[in-house]
């Protein structure tokens, strides 16, 4: 082997120890600043004919009935559903209400489903979300609570990532600190390739406000632990 197949196999390497080890920059996904400058039309018809030549490098026969139609589906699945959580448009009006009621305990919605997409192998992360708020005055429908989750979902991510993205965004929307959300998925980076581990799963935290405290902090654990299932 040459000096220059060893440092590509170098950079490689270095490449792929910084995606699994979850490096990040910001809260906010890394796009460019034209992000936006293609219609979805125009994204699927580019994304298509890069899908398209994927294939045929491959040696796949895009001629055949079951094949030929794969670049499309998978650029519209691309820009239409796995990935429609990155444009802004998209964003889930999050509606709140004056807590007429006084209602001051936790709220906890739990076991929100969590289809995402691991931004270093662009393969699926699936698992359950539990959020949780206290509130200071406003209320948010609870079905908001999901479409957050599955707007941020939506998007090539770091789990760690979507976590803080969820817990920033109901903060804005209530006006509160107090909000919390845990993740538990499975990562198909891990599962179904490398080490092939089907059975183990990433958990990760943020708590805001009020659930920095422990006392807090283990009640919304409990509230998770409850065996709620109809």
């Amino acid at each position: 082997m040459n000096t220059m197949d060893t440092n590509i196999d170098k950079i490689l390497s270095d490449i792929e120890e910084l995606g699994d080890n979850h490096v990040g920059t910001s809260t906010d996904n890394p796009m460019r600043a034209d992000a936006f400058e293609l219609s979805d039309i125009e994204k699927i018809n580019a994304i298509k004919k890069d899908v398209a030549h994927i294939m045929e490098t491959l040696g796949l026969d895009l001629t055949d009935d079951s094949l030929k139609g794969t670049p499309n589906r998978v650029a519209k699945m691309f820009v239409n559903e796995i990935f429609a959580g990155l444009h802004p448009d998209r964003k889930p009006k999050a509606s709140v209400f004056e807590n007429k009621y006084k209602y001051g305990e936790m709220l906890v919605e739990k076991n929100i489903t969590v289809y995402s997409t691991c931004e270093h192998h662009l393969l699926p992360i699936v698992g359950k979300a539990h959020v949780a708020y206290i509130s200071n005055g406003k209320v948010i429908g609870l079905s908001k609570m999901n479409r957050i989750v599955d707007y941020f979902a939506k998007r090539p991510q770091v789990q760690e990532r979507m976590n803080m993205q969820i817990v920033q965004e109901l903060q804005n929307a209530l006006g509160t600190k107090d909000v919390a959300c845990v993740i538990d998925a499975k990562h198909l980076c891990v599962n179904s390739r490398g080490i092939r581990d089907i059975e183990s799963s990433t958990v990760t935290s943020e708590f805001g406000g009020k659930f920095k405290e422990q006392a807090v902090r283990r009640e919304f654990l409990d509230y998770i632990k409850l065996d709620t299932q109809f």
